[in-house]
């Protein structure tokens, strides 16, 4: 393989040699940091709030992700733990129980699909019925 004129080829790096750049980590904030940035970024006059980003290195999306939440009533802080509200876990009843009321749910709807389709064969029978009744009665055509 030869390479075009002015142009120098590239040198191969080995197989087993490390990437140097480290794999990059997601960013976990605390609910209490969330809380006092979002009442910082409300604070701020409109100059100040590009350079209070800036600062903490956040996108505007954060802080309205944020603000959301903390309007919605999911960003509070708990008074029993620092990190906020713990999630409860699910015994293995609730569970079942969920479970069984979903298959309930999709059941009931099947049925009343059934019920539906019952229904209109039933009318189509009749239908049928009736249109072969009236063929019945009217009897052979008549040649001219």
């Amino acid at each position: 393989m030869s390479t075009p004129p002015g142009k120098q080829p590239r040198p191969s790096t080995p197989a087993n040699q490390a990437d140097p750049a480290p794999r990059p980590t997601r960013r976990v904030f605390s609910t209490e940091y969330k809380l006092a940035i979002v009442a910082e970024y409300e604070n701020a006059p409109n100059g100040e709030k590009g350079a209070l980003l800036r600062r903490e290195g956040l996108y505007s999306s954060h802080v309205i992700e944020w603000t959301r939440a903390r309007d919605a009533g999911v960003l509070t802080v708990a008074p029993d733990t620092p990190s906020g509200p713990a999630r409860r876990r699910k015994s293995a009843e609730q569970i079942e129980l969920e479970k069984l009321r979903r298959q309930n749910e999709k059941l009931k709807a099947e049925l009343a699909k059934t019920q539906i389709a019952l229904d209109i064969m039933g009318k189509a029978r009749m239908l049928l019925e009736g249109l072969s009744e009236s063929t019945d009665n009217d009897g052979p055509p008549k040649t001219s």
